[in-house]
Order: C-alpha cells, then structure tokens, then sequence
C-alpha cells in the first residue's frame, strides 16, 4: 500500500531546467565566470549551496557565494520562471493520486516562492497535504533534508509506504539516504545512464499516469 508519494518539482512536474541552467550561467558570467553549458546543466536539481561548490573553485565559491546566489535568484524570477510549464500530464497525475487518498508532498531544492508560482500553474494546492523547500532545510539536494522534512510533513504513514518522484541523480541520492525507493523521470533530460539507482524510469508525469498503478511499491 501506497501512503505518500513526495514528488521533486523541477525537471519532473514543470518543465524548468534549461531555464536554470541558462539563469544560472548568466548569473556566473555577470560574475566574470564562464562554464560550459553542459558542465552547469549536469549540476541542476541542487540548490545553489550544493551546485556553487560543485562548479567553482573553492576560494572563489567561498568568496562570492551569497552574491552569485542572490543575483542568481532574482534574475530567475524576473526574467526565466514565468517561462516555465507544468509537463503533459502533471496536474492529472497529483489528481488521480489524490483520488487513491494518497498523501502528495512537493519536495523541492528551490525556495518557496518559486514553488509557490509553480503550485499556482499546476491548480494542485487543494492536493497537497505539505510542500517543502529550500527555505525549510539546512541543505538542499543530493542531502536528504528535503525528503526528510517532505517526510515527516507526510507522517503518520499508517503502515503504508513513501515513494520520491524525480528526474536527478540527486533526488536518487537525497531518497537513497533515507531509505526511500525512487521512481525516475527522463523528462528533466538527466540519462538513464545517471539515474540507474530508481527503483525505475518512465518517460514524464504522462506516463505514469498511463502505468499507474505499476510503478506504486507494494
């Protein structure tokens, strides 16, 4: 028995993480930093505390980290997050779950006011039993602090199990952690080849809703 599905937001319902990537290159040559495109889209589905180190050295990471960040973050609101859409299928998937009375928590590295516009976008906030994001927690994805906090959020389980919905290694990672199967999504363009700890992959939201209830632990 299924009791909460803790679903990642970014790459998995809504499709934004091109947008990152290029808001978060844009942020780092405002900085006099160029990366290659590929090096930076490789990192996303981290939040800036994990994909800033992860991507510079670290004398400069330590050194510019809270102003990268900051004008990261702006300009992602301003200019790329209303570019943003839910996937084919989203918004059906967290009803007919809902309807099967599970528990739906939005688990995200992002911080609340971005989930908040994506949550308006979906139509889903009367689904939701809890959402969590960076703003919640000391440290965003591949630490497990999300999920656990989506977690405790979805607590008591009743006996039943949790189940993570992603597209990252990252979501793998952060749901491995605490012992919670992963279920992968293509949709965020991370290849399988990355995402071979989930339990499985499906294409995007579309086709779990077409697979449901199979891909549900048991």
């Amino acid at each position: 028995m299924i009791d909460a599905v803790l679903f990642d937001v970014d790459g998995t319902l809504v499709d934004s993480n091109d947008l990152h990537a290029t808001a978060w290159l844009e942020a780092f040559r405002h900085f006099g930093i160029v990366l290659p495109y590929e090096r930076v889209r490789s990192q996303i589905g981290k939040g800036g505390d994990n994909l800033i180190p992860s991507l510079l050295p670290d004398d400069i990471a330590d050194r510019l980290h809270e102003e990268i960040e900051t004008f990261r973050g702006e300009l992602f609101m301003r200019d790329y997050l209303p570019r943003s859409r839910p996937f084919p299928g989203a918004a059906d998937l967290l009803r007919r779950l809902h309807e099967e009375e599970a528990k739906l928590v939005l688990a995200t590295s992002s911080r609340q006011e971005e989930l908040d516009f994506h949550i308006d976008r979906l139509g889903c906030r009367d689904l939701l039993t809890a959402t969590t994001s960076r703003d919640d927690v000391e440290h965003s994805k591949p630490c497990p602090d999300i999920f656990e906090a989506a977690l405790d959020k979805a607590r008591p389980l009743n006996g039943g199990l949790a189940v993570v919905v992603g597209d990252t290694p990252w979501d793998i990672a952060a749901a491995a952690k605490l012992g919670v199967p992963a279920i992968a999504v293509r949709c965020g363009g991370f290849p399988d080849r990355e995402l071979g700890g989930a339990a499985a992959i499906y294409d995007g939201p579309h086709d779990l809703i077409e697979a449901f209830p199979g891909w549900l632990p048991r």
